[in-house]
C-alpha cells in the first residue's frame, strides 16, 4: 500500500509537472479556411503539438475572429495573441525599413523575394522588431499583387487616372498608385467587399490567392496581371511567449515555422495559375497585355521616397544580391 502511494504520488507530481510547463499558443489570421494561409497555420499548429509531444498546444483563430489586421498586431505584442500572421505591411509603422520588400518591381522573380527575406536583409529586419516585443519566426507568401476593377483592363498607367483605388496601409503602394494617377484610399480587407459592392471603391490590388479567398470576383469584373509588388507576409510570436517555452520546444517552433512557410510558398506559386483559371470561370475578364515599362517607369519617384525616409541600405543591398 506505502509503495502504491508513493507510485500514485510521483504520478501526480509528473502530471503537476508536465501541466506546469504546457503551454497553448493562439494563432490568429484574417483570411478564410479556404485559403492556403489558414492551411499552412493547421500544419504549423499540428505539426508542433506532435513534435513537442503536447507541451505545446497551438489554437488557430482564422478570418479575423480576434480582429482587424492591426488589432491582432497589438494583440501579439500585448500578448493577449501569441503568434499573429498578417501582411508584412502592416508591421512598417514598427519597422519602417521591412516597407523595402513592397517597393513596387523590385523582385521580378519568388526566389529573389525569398533570397532576400531569408537572407541576410531579411533577418537585419527581424532583428529590429525584438525592440517591439515581436520575435520573427518567418515570411511566409502573400504574392505577386494583381489589380482588379469594374472599368475596364489595366493596360498603361493612364487606365488608373481618376479611379479609385483601395490600398493597404503601405507607403510604397499608397505613393506608387497616387504617382500613377489613381485616388488611394486605405481600407482594411475585411471592410473590402463591400467597399467594392457599393460603390466607396473601383478597384482594389491583391495577390491573386486573396482575390478568390474573399471572392472579390463577385464584385470586380477585370483582372489584370500587373505583378507589380511582390507582397510577403509576416509570422511573427510574442517575445516573452516565445521565451516561456523551453530551449527544446523553442528550437522546435523555429524548426516547424521554417517547414510552414516554404511548404505555404510552394503551395502559393503551385496555386497561382488554377486560382486564375478558376476566377476566369467565375466570369471574371483576364487581361496580360500590360505595359510593365511604363508603369516601372511611373513609379521611380516611390523608391526616391522610400531611400529619403529609410536611408538606401536595403535597397542597394537587394539589388546587389541581383546582380
Amino acid at each position: 500500500m506505502k509503495h502504491l502511494k508513493t507510485l500514485g504520488l510521483a504520478s501526480a507530481l509528473a502530471l503537476a509537472g508536465f501541466a506546469a510547463q504546457a503551454q497553448t499558443l493562439r494563432f490568429a489570421h484574417p483570411v478564410p479556411e479556404s485559403d492556403v494561409q489558414h492551411s499552412m497555420a493547421v500544419f504549423f499548429a499540428e505539426q508542433v503539438g506532435a513534435r513537442t509531444n503536447g507541451a505545446v498546444t497551438v489554437q488557430v483563430f482564422p478570418q479575423g475572429q480576434l480582429g482587424n489586421d492591426s488589432a491582432m498586431i497589438d494583440g501579439a505584442r500585448s500578448g493577449i495573441i501569441d503568434i499573429v500572421l498578417v501582411g508584412l505591411n502592416n508591421f512598417t509603422g514598427l519597422v519602417p525599413e521591412a516597407g523595402v520588400f513592397e517597393l513596387p518591381f523590385m523582385f521580378p522573380e519568388r526566389e529573389l523575394a525569398y533570397a532576400a527575406l531569408d537572407g541576410d536583409v531579411g533577418a537585419g529586419i527581424s532583428a529590429r522588431f525584438t525592440e517591439h516585443g515581436l520575435t520573427v519566426l518567418g515570411y511566409p507568401e502573400n504574392g505577386y499583387r494583381q489589380m482588379s476593377n469594374s472599368r475596364g483592363p489595366i493596360r498603361v498607367p493612364g487606365d488608373l487616372a481618376g479611379i479609385n483605388m483601395r490600398t493597404n496601409n503601405s507607403r510604397a503602394l499608397n505613393d506608387m498608385f497616387a504617382a500613377l494617377g489613381a485616388n488611394p484610399i486605405q481600407l482594411p480587407v475585411a471592410e473590402l467587399y463591400t467597399a467594392l459592392e457599393t460603390g466607396v471603391v473601383d478597384a482594389q490590388d491583391h495577390p491573386i490567392g486573396v482575390v478568390l479567398s474573399f471572392k472579390f470576383d463577385e464584385v470586380q469584373t477585370y483582372l489584370t496581371l500587373t505583378r507589380h509588388a511582390y507582397s510577403a507576409l509576416g509570422l511573427m510570436m510574442n517575445t516573452a511567449s516565445f521565451e516561456r517555452l523551453s530551449a527544446e520546444n523553442q528550437a522546435i517552433v523555429r524548426e516547424v515555422a521554417a517547414e510552414a512557410v516554404a511548404m505555404q510558398r510552394q503551395m502559393a506559386a503551385d496555386r497561382e495559375a488554377t486560382m486564375i483559371e478558376e476566377l476566369v470561370a467565375r466570369g471574371m475578364v483576364l487581361n496580360t497585355d500590360v505595359d510593365a515599362a511604363a508603369f516601372q517607369a511611373g513609379v521611380t519617384s516611390v523608391w526616391d521616397a522610400f531611400i529619403e525616409a529609410n536611408g538606401d541600405a536595403e535597397v542597394n543591398a537587394i539589388m546587389a544580391m541581383q546582380q
